[in-house]
């Protein structure tokens, strides 16, 4: 068997381990803070409270203007270097959330305007309160809507923790940079990486498309 060869099969399971072990659930510890997070900047967005819709809005802008990258390193070494240190894991985590958090709220913000307006004064007719009318009947129509682009935004946040590996969070891109480093078959071994990761998001998008049909049963045409 070729060494090359050899090399690409004696790392693949180690590889997808790392992914298993490390990219999956830091994605999914991250997206289920970030929709947190997400729902409530969306809900100050559309407050009529200037002043949270006003923080609301700059959250949003200072997210979505600046890099996930530089976001990371602001937390993990700039917040070091003031004295605040923080382990890579909850760095990761706390970078990652925030990064969902901004984009993920727009996405909800639109999907709840989406739904008609009637909702509302149905739900206000039959005696519910705004708050009542907002998780009964608006929120449940609207997450149906949401659904698509939030599972892009996972799958994206999946490519992404790859820049964990960058402040030495051991995940599927981390332990493949290991393996080249000791193995010097660098084009190989992330290009295996590559590959892994290509395979985690044909996995997830499957899942994605089974849930959108589902969901779309509930949908009136």
């Amino acid at each position: 068997m070729p060494d090359g060869l050899h090399l690409f099969l004696e790392s693949f399971w180690p590889i997808v381990w790392g992914g298993i072990s490390g990219t999956i659930p830091l994605a999914l510890a991250s997206f289920a803070i970030g929709l947190v997070l997400a729902l409530l900047i969306a809900l100050m967005r559309l407050s009529e409270s200037r002043v949270l819709s006003g923080i609301a809005r700059g959250y949003v802008s200072v997210i979505r203007g600046t890099p996930l990258l530089v976001q990371l390193f602001v937390i993990f070494y700039g917040l070091g270097a003031v004295g605040i240190v923080i382990d890579p894991w909850p760095s990761a985590i706390a970078a990652f959330s925030l990064n969902v958090g901004g984009y993920a709220a727009e996405i909800i913000r639109a999907a709840i305007l989406s739904v008609p307006v009637g909702q509302w004064e149905a739900g206000y007719t039959i005696g519910m309160s705004r708050g009542r009318t907002l998780r009964r009947i608006i929120l449940p129509q609207a997450a149906r809507v949401s659904v698509p682009p939030l599972s892009n935004t996972f799958i994206s946040l999946v490519k992404d923790t790859s820049l964990a590996s960058l402040i030495l969070v051991t995940e599927l891109f981390r332990v493949a940079q290991r393996i080249a480093a000791a193995s010097q078959e660098v084009m190989l071994l992330y290009l295996e990486a590559a590959l892994v990761y290509w395979l985690f998001c044909l996995v997830l998008s499957g899942a994605q498309g089974f849930v959108e049909k589902k969901l779309d049963r509930y949908v009136a045409h």
